[in-house]
């Protein structure tokens, strides 16, 4: 009796019994609503469409029927796994389902369209979103800290003579320290600048008088020469100009409110109780 015990065999059957078993508790009630699956002629065109996206042809009748007793198959096995509460408690699918419900308020908001009242106050109550960012026309000379211990001012200074005697065509090979990125740059966005350099630099930048190269500015690289070439103000974009983007917005936030609704008014049927924590050293 022992060694059978120990038969992975008899473990395999035991839990097919108790399975069984199991199965055989949820009761006839449920079972009668499980009992027809209707695969309905727009599955089969799904199933048929999704086919030919994957292979670029459609299905033979072989391979429809294929798919359609996979589906089959498939609608089987996930009745049977909620009926035995296997879907309780796996964060998988218990975030997939959260994901179809908020699926479900936000196609509703997707309906609503939009009038002309409502984007040009949705950009009057979020112009910052919409702002044009201003644009930089720089070059630069990077001077790198570990090779310039101690003398980097010097240097700077030393460097950036010779920079203004040749002026904003000077040849930037000549002078600085190797860099990543690239030293000239051309109507380039300030928000790109500050992702590349950092929000310091182009703070900078921004205060920088065109046309004289100019420095040591700092930005999480080290220390840069800059000559800035031309700047052109942000600016406060016309509703035209921007309509578009307004409208993306507008569809998302309306989304957003949606769900946040849905979820309230489904919120209201049921009591949430949430316990305290353990504390260490407390007793649970």
């Amino acid at each position: 009796m022992k060694r059978l015990l120990k038969e992975p065999l008899f473990h395999f059957l035991l839990l097919g019994a108790v399975l069984f078993a199991v199965s055989r508790l949820v009761g006839d009630s449920r079972r009668g609503a499980q009992g027809a699956i209707v695969i309905t002629t727009a599955q089969v065109e799904s199933l048929r469409a999704g086919f030919a996206r994957t292979w670029q042809r459609p299905p033979t009748a072989g391979e429809l029927d294929g798919l359609i007793q996979d589906r089959v198959r498939e609608e089987v096995y996930c009745r049977e796994a909620i009926a035995l509460g296997l879907d309780k408690d796996d964060a998988v699918i218990r975030r997939r389902l959260r994901q179809k419900m908020e699926f479900v308020s936000e196609d509703v908001a997707a309906e609503v369209e939009p009038t002309e009242a409502d984007l040009r106050a949705y950009l009057k109550a979020h112009p910052e979103s919409f702002r044009v960012d201003a644009r930089l026309t720089f070059r630069h000379v990077y001077l790198d800290p570990g090779r310039h211990r101690g003398t980097l001012a010097a240097d700077a200074a030393r460097i950036l003579s010779r920079l203004n005697a040749e002026g904003g065509s000077a040849d930037l090979i000549r002078f600085g320290d190797r860099f990543l990125l690239d030293h000239v740059f051309d109507e380039i966005p300030a928000g790109v600048v500050a992702k590349q350099f950092g929000d310091a630099f182009a703070a900078s930048l921004a205060n920088l008088a065109p046309g004289r190269w100019q420095g040591p500015v700092e930005s999480g690289y080290g220390a840069h020469l800059v000559f800035l070439a031309a700047r052109v103000e942000g600016r406060a974009p016309s509703f035209e100009e921007v309509r578009d983007a307004v409208r993306v917005e507008w569809t998302h936030a309306k989304r957003l409110e949606a769900n946040e609704s849905f979820y309230a008014s489904l919120l209201k049927n049921y009591t949430v109780t949430v316990e305290p924590p353990v504390t260490p050293g407390s007793k649970p």
